[in-house]
């Protein structure tokens, strides 16, 4: 047994010559006390609005953090940092735009997170939609919103909220346009003889009909995609988008990958969208990459749903 106590003995003393001291830095609380935009927390934060004339409202704010509540007033100031659109877009492989300066409107470029309270409130971001100097329909925006104060630390990670802004129509909001004075002008083929009198050739994409259909020409000759069709709707207008009606009785050749063209004069022409359509037989509408103010409009049909041809029921626009 004493010779157990000694080894113990022996071990303690050990320990206590092995054990390092250490000097801890001091840890003031202010150096954990920070002011910071909470909906940063989220980045990006993602809003998509209606097209609407009315102001439609995003929310921001700034909240203190740390131990207790702050001792005294704490003013803070917000400002739109548009030159971090571009660093963001790089560190992240987007394109956001720029929202115009008059789009929106910070409610307060100013406020105060008062003594005693750990927040400013929520305060309102509006945002214009429609009308002279809105943003654009369809387009991706980007607003930095940026917190500063001179009494407080300001969190740095959180110290700017990113919102993603875009507006986006509802289809329900755009009827067809009326097709009385439309013609066709354009097209890279059409069937003309083997579909019979009243089937086949282009104008039939525009009778009204669904059962009636234009298709690209199999007899006598079958050219391959890119297939084509060029409308004039007789008077310039803003076009939205298309709709499109596949023909109701054949499940191969329905258009799938398709671009659409614009142009105001039939001689400039410029990109306006692209997309894929499903191979289905109800109406399919699609907005184009933005709202596009033309006269002509030309939907090219780069691949067919098992076919290398294409045929096309009915084709309108909103």
């Amino acid at each position: 047994m004493p010779r157990i106590i000694q080894l113990l003995a022996t071990f303690t003393l050990l320990l206590a010559a092995c054990k390092d001291k250490y000097d801890l830095p001091s840890q003031p609380l202010s150096n954990y006390t920070k002011v910071y935009m909470p909906e940063a927390v989220n980045n990006p934060v993602n809003y998509t609005l209606k097209i609407t004339d009315s102001l439609q409202s995003i929310v921001y704010g700034a909240n203190y953090g740390g131990q207790d509540y702050p001792a005294q007033d704490i003013p803070v100031t917000f400002s739109v940092n548009n030159a971090l659109v571009d660093s963001f877009n790089t560190a992240n492989n987007t394109s956001y735009a720029i929202v115009p300066d008059g789009a929106y409107i910070l409610a307060k470029a100013s406020s105060v997170i008062p003594r005693g309270q750990l927040t400013t409130g929520p305060l309102e971001l509006t945002i214009r939609t429609n009308g002279a100097g809105s943003i654009e329909a369809l387009k991706n925006y980007l607003l930095p919103v940026t917190l500063s104060t001179p009494s407080a630390k300001v969190n740095e990670s959180l110290q700017t909220t990113f919102y993603t802004i875009r507006a986006q129509p509802d289809l329900k909001d755009y009827p067809n346009f009326d097709r009385t004075n439309w013609t066709v002008i354009g097209f890279s083929s059409q069937e003309a003889n083997g579909e019979g009198p009243t089937n086949g050739r282009a104008i039939f994409a525009l009778d009204g009909d669904p059962n009636t259909f234009w298709h690209t020409q199999w007899q006598g000759g079958q050219p391959g995609p890119p297939h084509y069709i060029t409308i004039d709707m007789g008077e310039t207008r803003i076009i939205h988008g298309l709709a499109f009606l596949d023909r109701q009785n054949d499940n191969a050749g329905k258009p799938n990958a398709v671009t659409v063209e614009t142009s105001k004069d039939n001689i400039t022409w410029e990109p306006a969208g692209s997309f894929n359509l499903q191979n289905t037989k109800v109406l399919q509408q699609q907005f184009l990459s933005g709202f596009k103010e033309a006269r002509y409009f030309k939907v090219n049909i780069l691949s067919s749903y098992n076919a290398t041809y294409t045929h096309l029921a009915e084709l309108n626009a909103f």
